[in-house]
């Protein structure tokens, strides 16, 4: 137990010493951090037995899991054999048979004598749970007769009446703009109602997560030294190794603990955000956008802490799985607009209840996604409404609810298939009329798109990349998928031509045009109106070989009428992706590179986005966590599957993971040993 007693500093020098040390080394410890940090090889001691295991504690665990399943299967099946020949000696006794007794029965003997042990777990489980937050009258946060406008804008809200109780699992969805971040605002107090009241009970304690809340972080600082800077000794009464336990919880390795918060993924960063979260106890959880950058693991890691959350969660996200898997017993959703729904796989599976809010009304529906979909296409057909897009859009929403994961598969492999016809097809008539999304071709592709040989890429000691090799046909559609920090944007940035490969060739197609949509959003001025930053002040747009109108086109990403005169400087986060969008894929590239394209954005644009990707006659890279988005338009997947290695597989994500599972094994697909910690009540 070197570790014991020992401070920070001296524990990161001695990981440091011990693992550069020329001899042998003999360590008994439980911290499995330093384990990990320091050792090539681990002696388990267990059942009076040595055993002698390659790797270090993670690669052990790892190996003996295994052992363990493969053990149990044969001991099921031994079982099986001893109780079948149990029944036969038994049987043919009883009827006179001893001949055929008495030589079964030596096989049995011989069979009990050799058989194996029923496989027993490495050490004992430990279950236990922090103290729960006190249960409180409802209504925890009830809202009176509120409505909110922003200065010299038109009311957001009126008469708002409605109670979030505790238990609830409340889900915020709605168009960009139409006021979700604002009423999670008006909830934690940030924003007062314009007229009538929002009292939050006395006892009520509430954390917030939003957009920006990576903002906090100091980036010069590394994770471990930051979080005992925020709850230093005086507030919090913890030793250096819990915080360094406490981290590795979160997915942080030793050497990520160490290393300055500018070099981790943005995924990495909101980790941070949540472990500061999660030291304090709440009653109510407010999370605005919580699954945007986080990869995969850290999603299933956040929603096994809400699933065992006792209070309150209201949230605002596009994530359809996320949102399935966090609710609880009591499920509500608040829409603050008809038909436009980010959380289509939640909707349908999990909610009990709809409240619509439309033109400033109110208008509760039981039932689920599907259900209120039915009612509304119906109500719309009654009154004869004119808008034959939004009809549209609900019975599309309906089909593709309703749809099997194998016909989700069926389009975008047809994809391929028409991809001449789609190069051969004259561009878009009457493109002013169009209230969709229609990305302009760009030079005809040849035959060489991006062909990629054994490329190697990293930064000093760590690979990020090696032995990458595929090569891309023309109209393939790629989602890049991985964990947070596998490497993603550095291959994004090497297709473009920012960075190099280390090793190997990265060949890119001498009739290839890319253009890049990324994250940052940093090209876009500050102090332009949409129109302005669209349009460069003119009244059309150029766009392939055709004109339109800069207003038409403008409103093709939803911006119409007034919002068009709307600065960016007051937009949301989704609405600014949809003006990044609008601005580069106007430029007319034959190979899209999309970083994240789907952040933010509302049903109606992700569903014109994917109509316009299957549409688009070129090829795309798409970086993406939403694999209902990838399951609609990939042709292939390129996956960071760990320890450096990329996999290409033709296909979209649901067919991707289930060669995964049939290659690995379905636990391997399950999100890591810390996803089930529960944090509440840290401290």
């Amino acid at each position: 137990e070197p570790t014991n007693h020992l401070d920070l500093e001296a524990c990161v020098w001695l990981e440091e010493h011990l693992a550069s040390y020329p001899k042998c080394l003999l360590l008994v410890s439980h911290s499995q951090d330093f384990l990990n940090a320091v050792c090539t090889h681990t002696l388990w001691l267990s059942g009076r037995l040595l055993r002698l295991y390659g790797g270090n504690y993670a690669k052990f665990v790892q190996t003996v899991e295994e052992e363990e399943r493969l053990q149990l299967k044969v001991y099921e099946k031994q079982q099986a054999d001893i109780d079948k020949l149990s029944d036969f000696v038994r049987v043919n006794k009883a009827n006179g048979v001893a001949s055929s007794a008495k030589s079964k029965k030596k096989v049995l003997e011989k069979l009990e004598t050799g058989a194996v042990e029923k496989p027993k777990l490495r050490e004992p489980s430990l279950t236990f749970s922090f103290p729960e937050c006190s249960r409180l009258a409802p209504p925890v946060l009830p809202f009176d007769d509120v409505s909110f406008a922003y200065p010299g804008s038109e009311p957001l809200y009126e008469a708002l009446n409605f109670g979030v109780d505790c238990d609830s699992r409340i889900a915020l969805v709605g168009p960009n703009g139409c006021g979700k971040s604002t009423l999670l605002k008006l909830m934690s107090g940030e924003l007062s109602p314009t007229e009538g009241s929002v009292k939050k009970h006395q006892h009520c304690s509430l954390g917030l997560y939003h957009q920006h809340s990576t903002d906090v972080l100091d980036l010069d600082m590394a994770p471990l030294p930051f979080l005992r800077k925020v709850f230093p000794p005086s507030v919090v009464k913890h030793t250096e190794e819990w915080w360094r336990g406490y981290l590795a919880t979160f997915g942080f390795s030793p050497e990520q603990q160490q290393s300055p918060m500018g070099m981790l993924s943005h995924g990495q960063r909101s980790r941070i955000v949540f472990a500061m979260l999660a030291m304090k106890d709440h009653t109510v959880l407010l999370l605005d956008e919580p699954t945007n950058h986080l990869d995969a693991q850290s999603v299933a890691w956040l929603q096994s802490y809400l699933e065992g959350f006792k209070g309150t969660v209201v949230a605002i996200t596009r994530d359809r799985d996320f949102l399935e898997k966090s609710c609880g017993s009591e499920r509500r959703l608040l829409t603050p607009a008809a038909a436009n729904r980010h959380d289509r796989y939640f909707l349908e599976k999990s909610c009990g209840w709809i409240l619509e809010l439309e033109r400033g009304e109110g208008k509760p529906f039981e039932g689920n996604y599907a259900e209120w979909l039915e009612q509304k296409a119906e109500a719309m057909r009654q009154e004869r409404k004119a808008d034959s897009r939004l009809q549209k859009t609900l019975q599309s929403e309906l089909e593709w609810v309703r749809s099997s994961a194998k016909a989700r598969q069926t389009k975008s492999k047809a994809r391929l298939a028409r991809y001449e016809e789609m190069l051969d097809a004259p561009q878009k008539e009457e493109l002013s009329h169009s209230a969709s999304i229609y990305i302009p071709p760009g030079p005809r592709l040849g035959k060489q798109v991006v062909e990629a040989k054994g490329v190697r890429k990293g930064f000093g000691e760590r690979t990020l990349i090696d032995g990458l090799t595929f090569s891309l046909p023309p109209g393939g559609i790629v989602g890049v998928v991985g964990p947070n920090g596998a490497g993603k944007t550095t291959l994004v940035r090497m297709l473009t031509g920012e960075q190099a490969p280390d090793e190997g060739e990265l060949v890119v197609g001498e009739s290839v045009k890319m253009i890049c949509v990324d994250q940052s959003r940093e090209s876009l001025q500050g102090d332009n109106s949409v129109f302005e930053e669209l349009s460069a002040g003119l009244d059309t747009i150029t766009l392939g070989t055709q004109e339109v109108s800069s207003r038409a086109y403008c409103s093709w990403f939803g911006f119409t009428g007034q919002a068009q005169q709307k600065p960016l400087s007051k937009l949301s986060g989704g609405e600014r992706n949809r003006v990044q969008l609008a601005k580069v894929l106007k430029s007319g590239g034959n190979v899209l590179l999309l970083d994240e394209p789907t952040n933010d954005l509302d049903v109606n644009t992700m569903r014109s986005l994917e109509e316009a990707l299957l549409d688009f006659a070129g090829c795309v890279f798409v970086v993406s966590h939403d694999r209902f988005f990838l399951d609609r338009i990939a042709t292939h997947i390129l996956a960071a599957e760990g320890d450096a290695e990329w996999v290409w597989f033709e296909g979209n994500y649901q067919e991707y993971e289930e060669d995964y599972i049939r290659r690995n094994g379905e636990v391997a697909w399950k999100p890591p040993k810390f996803a089930a910690r529960n944090l509440v009540g840290a401290t």
